[in-house]
């Protein structure tokens, strides 16, 4: 029987700080070594923090990966390590004299500028390097514009046990790296992993490892990064899965962890013997004492709602915390998403660096503001009361001879939501503060926000939650609660900007219930016009629906980035023109 010991790096690393990002990886190197592991794995891109995006094609910030990923080397005694980074291309066209002429060769700036490389180091050396093979281009991803395609899947020997080793991608085609690797005699896959999250994807994840680790006859070992980037949050969850497709172990979601697992190996030598023949690499690495055995761990991961807040609370949490903002700044308006906002900004960064603003116009019911305050007390946060009305008036004075003769529209609505944004801003110029806009996905999708005004602000929380998830999410913050953190009157009472006398949201909109599965179906499965009627929606709904969200596509084009949570967030997944005559109807 042998054992191979696998830890399992669920790192937090920062896009750019390749010297913090370095340190963090000796960290857990050190802490491999301590638990005898015989081999570590380290996510996707953990040397540049990923998605790195058009940093690819600053030739120095590839150089500079190269040499932080060169001087963790010295960090692998007794230990072998697979690391992601970004491996430099060669460029053929340069000579001892200089570069060559290419009169056709592609602009430095679209130029592929290297590979998405995982690089196997241990005692002390730089041991081979492995280059993706299957590039994503779909979604949140666009591997080709940065990369060229490896087309190597080499099998190791480590610890005496024939290992494959693969990035994400890789395994996720039956008939990639994996299948060949196994065909070459590996027993155990290492594959690394910068997935990004979306709601329900974990679960997902965790059946397709276990079909490929079935399907060729070993074991897994995925590792997958934790942590907010710009609009993707990872959430790790990374998984060891054996040969039948049981999971071995796993890591927690949204937490950075170390996982260590055995991997149990009979009959190893047959099989290992024949990878060796066939792999060009040999990596001795572990130790052949006894090592005391682990301690079973249990993790258990989070019902859907709990994921859906946890990965808002990383986003938002990192977010803030990578670029430097001391504090946040929240309009409070004694409505469901500015609670949800409030509440998920108190946990991401504690209740003293959260700051909400009631902005009371003549339209608001003496009601929300109560409710503002109620939550400002609960969640522990500093809190101000600044009305609107002096402006708003002299507002009204100021355009009185341009609006004269006119009825009060959408234009007097909208100077209020402008001047809280004005308001908020002032303050954040005013200390540094980060502004947190509360607009949600159906009100985004439907134009239901005002420019400058509710869309003024640094990070929008929950641009991509629905508005029924919203609510969903306060229930669920609630019950986590020995006492309720959002006023339940704020979930009961019906949907209103207040900003004219007995505003209610349904007066501009369907029903959320009846809204959010229209949009779904149209802004996330792309389900065709009449297939829409087919299964009972609304047709005056549905062309609602469909002309709202074309007509606000230039809205969207200037809101703040936002946690990404559903397969397709407006931004990076949907970018469709903003000048389009195409209507589905």
């Amino acid at each position: 029987m042998t054992i191979l010991r696998v830890a399992l790096a669920q790192m937090n690393s920062t896009v750019g700080d390749l010297d913090g990002n370095a340190e963090t990886i000796r960290r857990y190197l050190d802490r491999a070594r301590e638990v005898q592991a015989d081999l570590i794995a380290f996510p996707e891109l953990v040397v540049t923090g990923y998605p790195p995006e058009d940093l690819l094609f600053k030739r120095q910030f590839i150089d500079d990966n190269r040499g932080v990923l060169e001087s963790l080397a010295s960090h692998t005694e007794g230990i072998a390590a697979v690391i992601g980074f970004v491996d430099p291309k060669r460029d053929e066209r340069r000579t001892s004299d200089g570069p060559s002429p290419a009169p056709y060769a592609e602009p430095e700036n679209v130029a592929r500028t290297g590979f998405n490389a995982a690089a196997v180091l241990c005692d002390g050396k730089l041991v081979d390097v492995y280059h993706k093979c299957i590039l994503p281009n779909y979604g949140v991803f666009d591997e080709e514009r940065y990369f060229e395609p490896g087309g190597r899947c080499p099998v190791y020997t480590i610890g005496g046990v024939a290992v494959g080793v693969n990035i994400c991608e890789d395994i996720w085609h039956a008939s990639g790296p994996t299948l060949h690797q196994a065909k070459e005699g590996a027993r155990v896959i290492v594959n690394i992993n910068g997935s990004p999250y979306q709601a329900g994807k974990a679960a997902y994840r965790r059946e397709l490892i276990a079909t490929r680790a079935r399907d060729n006859d070993v074991f897994v070992c995925y590792v997958n990064l934790v942590g907010g980037q710009d609009e993707l949050v990872f959430d790790g969850a990374s998984i060891v899965v054996d040969p039948s497709g049981s999971v071995v172990a796993r890591g927690p979601q949204f937490e950075e962890d170390l996982i260590v697992a055995d991997i149990e190996l009979p009959d190893e030598a047959r099989r290992s013997e024949g990878a060796a023949r066939s792999a060009p690499v040999h990596v001795s690495g572990g130790s052949d004492t006894d090592r005391p055995a682990l301690k079973p761990r249990q993790v258990e991961w989070l019902e859907p709602a709990g994921e859906v807040y946890a990965a808002l609370v990383t986003g938002a949490r990192d977010y803030v915390d990578k670029i430097g903002f001391p504090r946040v700044l929240i309009g409070l308006s004694g409505g469901v998403d500015s609670s949800i906002v409030a509440a998920i900004a108190r946990d991401a960064l504690g209740a003293g660096r959260v700051v909400g603003v009631a902005m009371p116009s003549r339209y608001n019911a003496a009601e929300s503001l109560e409710d503002a305050r109620e939550l400002a007390t609960n969640l522990g946060i500093e809190f101000h009361v600044i009305s609107i009305e002096p402006a708003f008036e002299a507002l009204l004075s100021t355009l009185g001879g341009i609006f004269e003769g006119t009825e009060p529209n959408v234009a007097e609505e909208n100077l209020q939501a402008r001047i809280r944004g004005n308001i908020l801003m002032a303050i954040s110029n005013k200390f540094g503060w980060l502004v947190l806009p509360t607009g949600n996905k159906s009100e985004m999708a439907m134009g239901y926000a005002t420019l400058y005004g509710d869309m003024a602000g640094g990070f929008a929380v929950i641009k991509d939650v629905p508005k029924t998830l919203v609510y969903e999410l306060a229930e669920y913050r609630n019950r986590s609660d020995d006492n309720a953190v959002i006023p339940p009157q704020v979930l009961t009472k019906a949907p209103s900007a207040e900003l004219r006398p007995d505003q209610k949201d349904e007066d501009s909109l369907p029903p959320y219930a009846v809204l959010d599965p229209v949009l779904k179906a149209y802004v996330e499965d792309d389900v065709p016009f009449q297939e829409m009627l087919d299964l009972g929606m609304s047709e005056a709904v549905v062309k609602q629906v469909i002309a709202g969200v074309d007509r606000n596509e230039y809205k969207r084009r200037q809101a703040p980035p936002g946690v990404k949570i559903t397969p397709r967030a407006f931004g990076r997944d949907r970018r469709l023109p903003i000048v389009n005559r195409y209507r589905a109807f």
